[in-house]
This record gives C-alpha cells, sequence and structure tokens, in this order.
C-alpha cells in the first residue's frame, strides 16, 4: 500500500462513525443513509488526492456527504420530502457542531467514571456496556429491579453533573 492509501484508511477508519452519525441524522430512512454513506465514501476515496493532508479529513467527508444527501434529494423531488435545503444545511451545521463535542464529552466520561464507587461502576458496566436488560443486572447484582432502577437513575444523574462540571472547567 502506498503511504496515500495508508493515510487515507487511517483518516476514515477515526472519522467512520462520526460520518456514518452524520449522515444518518440527515437521512430518515437507513436504506437510503446507507447508501448515501458508500457514495460518498467512494468519492472521497475518488477525490482524496485532493485533500490536504494535516487538514480536517471530518469536516472536508461531511461536505462531501452532504453534497450527497443534497443530490439524493433532488433525485427524490417526487417524494415529499420533510426538510427543506435551507433547514437541511442548518440541521447539519449543528449535527457538527454537536459532534465536535463528542470526543471532550467521552474523556470527562471516562474521568467520572473513574471517580464512581466500585459498585456504581458495575452497574453501568452491565447495563450499557454489557447491555444487558434491568432484570438481568438485578440478578447478577442480587437485587430487585427497582432498586436496579433507583441507583441507575442517580449514577446517571451523577455522571452527567460531574461531566458536565468536568467539561465546564476545561474551558475555563
Amino acid at each position: 500500500m502506498t503511504d496515500r492509501t495508508t493515510s487515507f484508511i487511517e483518516l476514515l477508519t477515526t472519522h467512520d462513525r462520526a460520518l456514518s452519525l452524520y449522515v444518518h441524522s440527515l437521512v430518515p430512512r437507513d436504506s437510503a443513509a446507507e447508501d448515501i454513506l458508500q457514495q460518498t465514501k467512494l468519492l472521497l476515496w475518488k477525490h482524496f488526492a485532493d485533500f490536504e493532508l494535516g487538514t480536517n479529513f471530518l469536516a472536508w467527508a461531511r461536505k462531501v456527504a452532504f453534497h450527497q444527501i443534497l443530490s439524493h434529494r433532488r433525485q427524490k423531488k417526487r417524494e415529499h420530502l420533510p426538510l427543506d435545503e435551507v433547514t437541511l444545511e442548518a440541521l447539519g451545521a449543528a449535527v457538527s457542531e454537536l459532534a465536535s463535542d463528542i470526543p471532550q464529552r467521552h474523556e470527562a466520561l471516562r474521568h467520572c467514571m473513574a471517580r464512581l464507587p466500585v459498585e456504581h461502576r458495575q452497574l453501568v458496566q452491565l447495563r450499557y456496556y454489557e447491555d444487558l436488560e434491568i432484570e438481568q443486572v438485578a440478578e447478577r447484582v442480587n437485587r430487585t429491579e427497582a432498586a436496579v432502577y433507583r441507583a441507575l437513575s442517580r449514577v446517571r444523574m451523577t455522571l452527567m453533573e460531574c461531566v458536565q462540571k468536568q467539561i465546564a472547567t476545561e474551558l475555563a
């Protein structure tokens, strides 16, 4: 593989989830979103020689995706489309802005998770990382479902407040 090919693969792999979330947030049907995403990736590869390494790959990829979304909408003009292009563009900008906070929020969440008592971390791990249902979590930790609901509710509130404080501290 050439260095340019390796660079493309690394950049696309790094930003694949964010790009996918961007497209899926602007396209109501999953099948259409996947088609647009695949076409976007093909265009990114085809025009990667035009991309200046060291600049913002995700911003460039979102711009290409946005134009693919507009193209898709024009092709589907006969169907009822709930948003006009101006609204869609504003929504795209808002999604991009919100998505740019994600790495900072992830880091703040990691910091806050580390500060939780072990039993609270275990509840979060079982419910959200292992994706167990509340009944299954309750069985694992030998507590009632109601107790697990209450505990998770408190833990979520604690994490939300901690993340907000952590981000505010970093911005100050």
